[in-house]
């Protein structure tokens, strides 16, 4: 019998579903659909599954449409290229297998994946649950590390579809020199995020944001310690530089700030990772030509995800 150790995992879909996609050649379904990027993600789940063992499971995904940082900032991700529309048509693909596997999906018109994690992570964490509920996050970027704390960890992808590590508050710390969780939103607001085509504050590199973030904590502080003339530690050159894009810096850190008050209908109890028919997963995996799949599969007649 499993043990009962209370954990949920929240995928990142569209992070995974881009992942897959770039990283496998074309594959195609009986039906001649291409599911590259459909078993890309299923390959990465599954691991995460087998190795975390989670009591619950969710996913999330990005909705088309502007979000409300495309709203006040309209060029917001303006610089990456546009993902071809054979990677968004097999998003249903991957949706129907989730539901099949019986997972549910949550996404929000006018917020990103991010924020619905965000809050996912959130409202576990207020429930009266015990014991406490461990939420880790399972996704393809590095933007989710803002939400690790004593409860939440994140599961993120280094190389390909199978070098993966798990992030708690000790190795986002070692790996940001001795920045706390919380504190890379505001690395973000400094540093800027070419990714999402976040400013930040021109002129100010890795090394002299966490300099910065090391002395004074946030962003707040640092212009607190400017203005007091009580910043003895930071070269005139840099105050200058921060002075002169402090609305940008201040608006960068409201970009990169992950919502976690999202309202969304969501009961933990719904995400339990349940037992279905293997027969179930077996003709899933033959529609989509996924036979090295149904091979993992082990013989009983019930199953649950985490079990192959």
């Amino acid at each position: 019998m499993r043990e009962n150790n209370n954990k949920l995992v929240v995928v990142d879909g569209n992070a995974l579903v881009h992942r897959g996609f770039h990283a496998l050649p074309p594959m195609y379904s009986p039906k001649g659909e291409l599911v590259n990027a459909v078993y890309g993600f299923l390959l990465v789940f599954l691991k995460a599954l087998k190795e975390i063992q989670p009591n619950y499971i969710v996913a999330t995904f990005d909705l088309r449409g502007p979000t409300f940082r495309d709203k006040i900032y309209k060029e917001y991700k303006g610089k990456r290229k546009k993902a071809p529309d054979t990677l968004y048509a097999q998003l249903p693909i991957i949706k129907n297998v989730l539901r099949v596997l019986g997972v549910p999906i949550f996404e929000k018109q006018g917020f990103e994946a991010d924020d619905i994690i965000g809050t996912i992570a959130h409202l576990v964490q207020s429930q009266n649950v015990s014991p406490k509920v461990e939420t880790i996050i399972i996704t393809g970027d590095l933007d989710a590390l803002s939400l690790v704390d004593a409860n939440t960890k994140v599961y993120t992808l280094r190389k390909g579809l199978k070098d993966t590590i798990i992030y708690d508050k000790a190795s986002v710390m070692e790996r940001y020199e001795g920045l706390r969780p919380k504190q890379l939103v505001d690395f973000r607001g400094l540093r800027g995020d070419a990714s999402d085509n976040i400013p930040g504050v021109p002129g100010i590199g890795e090394k002299t944001t966490i300099e910065l973030l090391e002395e004074y904590e946030t962003i707040e502080d640092i212009y607190l310690a400017i203005e007091d003339n009580n910043a003895p530690l930071i070269p005139d050159r840099t105050q200058e530089k921060l002075k002169k894009s402090k609305d940008q810096a201040f608006f960068s850190k409201k970009l990169a700030k992950i919502d976690i008050e999202v309202k969304i209908d969501f009961d933990l109890e719904n995400c339990r990772n349940k037992e279905f028919d293997r027969s179930e997963l077996i003709a899933l995996f033959q529609g989509l030509g996924f036979y090295s799949l149904i091979k993992r599969l082990p013989a009983t007649k019930k199953i649950k995800l985490g079990d192959f």
